[in-house]
């Protein structure tokens, strides 16, 4: 691969790790406080709806086309070690790829189908409860390394203009 698209998929995976990054971040910080602070039903019925909107070209396109260049650019990577951003290459991609994809598919998703079948039954609180718990711990991992692959790109960025 040249120095000229490698650097621009690097440069186009930083901006999609520090915008996914920004997303988690925003959940992190105040949108899930905010749907925790609704009555059961209302944050559940709230959580659902977003559930379904994010599922859109635009958020999709940037989550999932990240982590396509990211595994490009890990075996780019490990193909041409010796190069000196290398290192960083790879950090920022196995950060994105284990750390925001893994952890959206093995940990987010699953709760978030589970909540998808929740109605206002009598239990709704407590599952609510436990929901906005668990889902923002691993909220908070996808965030941290996401935040971190971009920081790692951009590190990989200064070492093919040094």
């Amino acid at each position: 691969m040249t120095g000229g698209i490698l650097f621009g998929l690097t440069f186009v995976s930083a901006l999609g790790c520090g915008l996914i990054a920004g997303v988690f971040f925003a959940f992190s910080t105040f949108v899930m406080k905010a749907l925790a602070r609704l009555p059961a039903p209302q944050g559940i019925a709230a959580m659902q709806s977003i559930n379904v909107a994010v599922i859109n070209p635009w958020f999709m396109g940037v989550f999932l086309g990240t982590a396509a260049i990211c595994v490009l650019l890990a075996g780019t990577a490990l193909i041409c070690w010796q190069r000196a951003a290398s290192h960083y290459l790879l950090a920022g991609s196995i950060l994105y790829l284990f750390g925001s994809v893994l952890i959206t598919m093995s940990c987010n998703v699953p709760r978030n189908n589970a909540l998808a079948i929740v109605g206002a039954a009598a239990n709704g609180p407590a599952v609510w409860t436990q929901f906005v718990s668990e889902w923002s711990a691993w909220n908070h991992v996808r965030t941290t390394a996401s935040f971190l692959a971009a920081g790692c790109f951009t590190i990989g960025i200064t070492k093919f203009v040094s």
